[in-house]
């Protein structure tokens, strides 16, 4: 069976469950999904920057708006349940965890642990931290030791 670590940070769409489990045709695959909640991956102006970036201004104006913290622990836990019921009823297994802090180095960890064949980070585009290379998809590849493959979250 093939492993996928999966790095989000919102509740995958349909379109993201289609695509990820299609990834590799018919082999089997089984997924680790690592939730962290977006509020707590980039500080509130690289936020909004990108929010900027994609024309997006009202969500900019917004981005205080986002919850942090304790805040965001039950948001990420839904979306978390939300992504792996989906990857479930597509007919793949699929375990998780919320990711509160050092997500790279719990990355890591699960890759070990799964004996992982890939990660998958799926997020939305967060421009300013690729542009510098210092989104997670970036930085993984410095630091897990299996491919990784950055895509686009497909919005609802």
């Amino acid at each position: 069976m093939f492993t996928s670590v999966l790095m989000i940070e919102k509740p995958l769409s349909r379109e993201d469950v289609e695509f990820v489990t299609t990834l590799h045709g018919d082999e089997e695959i089984s997924f680790v999904v690592l939730m962290q909640p977006r509020g707590d991956q980039a500080d509130l102006l690289l936020r909004a920057i990108d929010d900027i970036a994609i024309g997006e201004l009202r969500d900019a104006a917004r981005e205080d708006e986002v919850p942090e913290g304790e805040e965001a622990r039950q948001p990420a836990e839904l979306a978390l349940e939300h992504s792996l019921a989906a990857l479930r009823g597509q007919g793949s297994a699929a375990t998780g965890q919320v990711v509160e802090e050092h997500p790279l180095d719990r990355l890591k960890e699960v890759v070990n642990e799964a004996g992982a064949d890939e990660v998958i980070v799926l997020t939305e585009p967060h421009y300013v931290e690729e542009f510098f290379h210092r989104d997670w998809a970036s930085r993984a590849r410095h630091k897990v030791g299996v491919p990784v493959l950055k895509l686009f979250a497909h919005s609802e």
